[in-house]
């Protein structure tokens, strides 16, 4: 694949238009502040047009708002898994500061320890400031707490439809799977998330509103219509680089977070001769959730509310679809770490382009400042507006942190990756170089002062998790269960 640095040193030569300091509204009847549309998509990484991620890639929706808006092409999740990543955007808080390091339910969220009690919800801090809350389908880990939306379409369970037998992959433990089900559209609960979000943008309102809306695909299981297929034919698709061996140089304890035995590896994908099906798969789920957006995003623009709401799009975290020997999340990776983020202000009709490192912490603040509400000082984020006035601020010196369990953290800047585990083991990746991340700089002796001025940023609180012995044997809590316990006994010592 080609190098994303390449990608975004292009993009920086681009000549980016000049964004208003103040957002203008649209007619008297409006509220005076803004609504906000946040449009929420799991597990999509950069395969899609505007981020040049696939060659393969067709999703003309997200593309058409990346070009009216400011497209951050170096977006990274605070965590490489669903609940703690949304906890870290809806608290304002990293896991390293929250204690929310797995999947949580969204009702535990706030009672977990008295940070989290102590801390106050996206949603509800904007229902504080006289906004109505709406929302459907996937948005805290589950949909939201109970209560926090003052009108809620609920989601559906699960990730489905699945067909009645699993037509690739029967692993137990994932919901993996990868084939053209079901028949129509109107069958996914996609369809219907977009239907309720554009009835809700047809209804008259006596004061701004934020509305939330959740998308599952290209979430796994990869099933949608055939038709979705048809647009990447199985011939014309291209895979990933892949370097067989190139983890050989990282140490033991990042083996053992990455492994996620109950998914394919990329040498299994291509002894049986299914690594393009997967791919054609992914790529057909996101030119299917493309399609639903769109279809929100021109009930927008059609909506009497097109020129006074912001909208944000974003994933909550990367996936890695054969690179690194793997088809999943779960690592501190580039692949897993970096997602889709794009910001529209009222009114806006160019786009620009962003290649400074920042994080989905900073939705946050950012909506805040947007919304001229005050800040909030829990919110360890920083807001995005300098970068929105100015994609090339040269004073944003915010790299962006992801953290997977405690006390595993990875510190992404504009050129280095740098990864230091629980148990002092690292990696080090120069992007300038390596945007494969192939090649571990970690033990070599030129890159210590590197080392040492990227470590300034790893989080001074990492907050204790209390571990319930009674988590079942899953792929993910099983291995940062025994890393933290391992933990707790070095530090005993």
């Amino acid at each position: 694949m080609k190098s994303n640095q390449l990608l975004a040193n292009s993009l920086l030569s681009l000549t980016c238009a000049t964004l208003p300091t103040t957002l203008s509204y649209a007619a008297d009847t409006q509220p005076t502040k803004p609504n906000v549309l946040m449009i929420s998509i799991d597990d999509l990484n950069d395969m899609i047009g505007c981020m040049q991620g696939h060659p393969n890639a067709n999703t003309p929706n997200i593309d058409r708002l990346a070009s009216q808006g400011t497209l951050f092409l170096s977006a990274h999740c605070q965590a490489p898994i669903s609940g703690p990543s949304r906890a870290s955007i809806m608290t304002g808080l990293r896991p390293s500061t929250s204690g929310i390091y797995a999947q949580i339910e969204d009702n535990d969220i706030q009672t977990l320890n008295p940070i989290t009690q102590s801390s106050t919800l996206l949603h509800q801090y904007l229902k504080d400031h006289g906004y109505l809350t709406l929302g459907i389908g996937k948005i805290f880990h589950k949909h939201a707490p109970d209560g926090l939306l003052d009108i809620s379409g609920g989601r559906e369970q699960g990730f489905g439809p699945k067909p009645p037998q699993r037509l690739k992959w029967n692993r137990k433990g994932t919901s993996t799977d990868w084939g053209p089900f079901p028949e129509r559209d109107e069958q996914m609960p996609d369809y219907r998330s977009a239907k309720w979000a554009i009835e809700k943008l047809n209804q008259d309102y006596d004061k701004p509103f934020f509305l939330s809306v959740g998308f599952l695909r290209p979430h796994v299981p990869w099933h949608v219509p055939q038709k979705w297929f048809d647009l990447h034919p199985l011939e014309s698709i291209q895979v990933p680089r892949y370097l067989p061996g190139d983890q050989d140089d990282v140490p033991e304890t990042s083996r053992i977070i990455a492994e996620v035995p109950v998914m394919p590896t990329t040498d299994w994908a291509i002894e049986n001769n299914e690594w393009k099906n997967i791919l054609q798969a992914y790529l057909a789920s996101t030119s299917f959730v493309d399609h639903y957006v769109g279809k929100v995003l021109d009930a927008l623009e059609n909506s009497p509310y097109a020129n006074n709401t912001i909208v944000i799009l974003w994933s909550d975290h990367g996936y890695h679809l054969g690179e690194k020997n793997r088809f999943a999340k779960h690592s501190i990776w580039e692949r897993s770490t970096r997602a889709p983020l794009i910001i529209k202000l009222p009114n806006q009709t160019q786009g620009q382009r962003c290649n400074k490192p920042v994080e989905m912490l900073d939705i946050y603040p950012t909506i805040l400042e947007l919304c001229n509400l005050p800040k909030n000082p829990q919110n360890e984020g920083f807001s995005l507006t300098p970068l929105i006035k100015d994609p090339f601020n040269p004073n944003w010196n915010h790299p962006a942190i992801t953290t997977y369990g405690r006390n595993n953290h990875a510190i992404r800047t504009q050129q280095y990756r740098y990864i230091r585990y629980a148990d002092g083991s690292e990696e080090l990746y120069n992007h300038n170089a390596d945007n494969d991340e192939w090649y571990n700089l970690a033990n070599n002796p030129q890159f210590a002062d590197i080392k040492l001025d990227l470590q300034k940023h790893i989080p001074k609180t990492n907050m204790k998790w209390d571990i319930d012995p009674t988590i079942p044997d899953d792929h993910f809590l099983k291995r940062v269960r025994d890393l933290e316990l391992n933990y707790q006994k070095q530090n005993k010592q």
